[in-house]
């Protein structure tokens, strides 16, 4: 193995956790240790805090935010596929002809077709959408 060509990386990494671990202690032993009763207390962007910060949320706002981040990464994967294609679809073409891989042109419309079956179960279940 050539463990050579890691040491840049190795080297990267112990210098930013030399660097996290020196501000930290800096923070620590450099930084204002003076605490009061009103430094203590929760702030809320320049307000008053409004009821308890222990508070429930309703179930809704954490399916929205699984869906949101289902779709949002299956959606990112559309993204080296289309910077992809020409080359994956041209692989065993010869040389000077145009030859469109079946497969990689059908393996998208699948893909956005689970998609689209999802969100519509999504949608008839009720999940998203605030009432």
């Amino acid at each position: 193995m050539q463990l050579q060509a890691y040491i840049p990386a190795g080297l990267a990494i112990l210098l930013a956790l030399g660097f996290c671990g020196l501000f930290t202690a800096l923070a620590v032993l450099v930084g204002p240790k003076a605490t009061n009763p009103e430094k203590l207390k929760p702030f809320e962007c320049g307000s008053e805090p409004i009821g308890s910060p222990r508070g429930r949320y309703s179930v809704r706002f954490y399916q929205v935010a699984i869906l949101f981040l289902v779709f949002d990464i299956e959606a990112a994967f559309m993204y080296p596929w289309a910077i992809l294609y020409n080359q994956l679809s041209h692989t065993n073409a010869p040389p000077g002809q145009v030859v469109v891989s079946v497969f990689w042109f059908a393996e998208i419309p699948v893909f956005i077709s689970i998609l689209v079956v999802a969100f519509a179960y999504v949608w008839r279940k009720k999940a998203i959408g605030w009432e």
